[in-house]
């Protein structure tokens, strides 16, 4: 079943160890690949992929029942942001500033 995913070892069970700023800084790891690929069609899709399989397990994550609400919310504007609907008026540059204090946040728990 994992084959599908470009993340193997996330998709195996690591992405169920690490907690929820963990994931989410994650996430924007690819929301900054994304931003940096503009340019690169190729890369692009493959950054906007691989942070919507990331916001996909993050939704599987039973631990965050209580947030799956934001999660599905931030992914769904993460999607239009990435296609470019401007239905939410945020951009990429907008997320990558949101979830960055995600990342700040696990590493500061390092």
């Amino acid at each position: 079943m994992t084959a599908e995913f470009q993340h193997q070892s996330l998709a195996g069970g690591k992405w169920f160890t690490l907690s929820l700023a963990e994931q989410l800084g994650n996430i924007g790891s690819e929301v900054n690949r994304a931003i940096r690929a503009r340019n690169d069609k190729n890369r692009y899709d493959n950054a906007v992929i691989r942070a919507l399989e990331l916001f996909d397990l993050t939704l599987s994550d039973t631990r965050w029942r209580t947030r799956l609400k934001e999660i599905a919310r931030a992914r769904e504007i993460f999607c239009d942001a990435a296609w470019g609907t401007s239905e939410y008026r945020t951009s990429l540059e907008d997320l990558n500033i949101y979830f960055f204090q995600f990342a700040l946040a696990a590493r500061s728990h390092c």
